[in-house]
C-alpha cells in the first residue's frame, strides 16, 4: 500500500496536540513545548521521507520481479545456456567445470563450507576459484 501523506499528518497532529495538551497540564513552558513540538516535526518529516523512499523502491522491485523471467538452474549445462551475452559466454565456458559447479551452487544458495565437500576442494581453494572469477568478469556488466 501507498504511503498517504495526508493520513500520516493528521494521526501526528492528534498525537502531537495530546502530547502538548499533557505538557501543559504537567506545567512544562511554552518555549519548551515549542522546542520539542520542531523536533518532533523534524523527525516525521524524516520518517515521511523514508516510508515514501521505501515505498518506491518497493514498487521498483516487485515491477522488475515481475518483469524478469524466473528460470531454474540445475545444472552447469542450464547455467550456460541462460548467459545471453556471447563473449560472457565464450569466457565461462573457458572456465573449468569445477569453477562453473561452485557457482552454480552459490547461486543456489550454498555456503562455502557447504560446498567443500561436494566438490573436493577446501573451502580457502574455493575462496580463490571465486576471487580468479570474479577478475576474469570484471569487464562484464550487465
Amino acid at each position: 500500500m501507498a504511503y498517504n501523506h495526508g493520513r500520516e499528518e493528521r494521526k501526528w497532529r492528534i498525537w502531537k496536540e495530546a502530547e502538548e495538551t499533557i505538557l501543559r497540564k504537567c506545567g512544562v513552558d511554552e518555549n519548551t513545548i515549542g522546542k520539542i513540538r520542531i523536533y518532533d516535526r523534524a523527525d516525521f518529516n524524516a520518517t515521511r521521507r523514508f516510508y515514501r523512499y521505501l515505498n518506491d523502491v518497493g514498487e521498483y522491485l516487485e515491477g522488475m520481479a515481475d518483469s524478469e523471467r524466473q528460470t531454474e538452474v540445475h545444472s552447469v549445462t542450464d547455467l550456460l545456456d541462460e548467459i545471453e551475452n556471447e563473449n560472457l559466454y565464450r569466457a565461462l565456458l573457458a572456465m573449468d567445470k569445477r569453477t562453473l559447479q561452485i557457482v552454480l551452487l552459490k547461486m543456489q544458495g550454498y555456503s562455502t563450507k557447504e560446498i567443500a565437500p561436494l566438490v573436493g576442494l577446501t573451502t580457502g581453494a574455493i575462496y580463490a576459484r571465486m576471487e580468479h572469477l570474479r577478475k576474469k568478469l570484471k569487464n562484464f556488466k550487465r
